[in-house]
């Protein structure tokens, strides 16, 4: 079993947003469907990049670890050196 870390981008917003789950697919159109309170208004959202674990916890602490950063920049130069 997988667990992700992501992160996603609105346009509408021009903002990013970085979570983790187990089920890529599942989360993406929770947030596209308003199903989630921070996400709600940039829909639709698209997926920029994806990160692959073994645990719940390695997901969540490398979520952690990208928002602790708190910086636009950073994620940014994530998401285009994954592309």
């Amino acid at each position: 079993m997988s667990f992700y870390t992501y992160i996603l981008f609105s346009e509408k917003l021009n903002r990013y947003y970085v979570g983790s789950c187990q089920d890529i697919a599942v989360r993406l159109e929770q947030h596209n469907t308003g199903r989630n309170t921070s996400t709600k208004g940039g829909s639709p959202w698209a997926i920029k990049l994806t990160e692959t674990f073994d645990t719940r916890s390695a997901a969540q602490t490398r979520e952690m670890e990208i928002k602790k950063k708190k910086s636009r920049k950073y994620i940014e130069l994530l998401v285009r050196s994954a592309s």
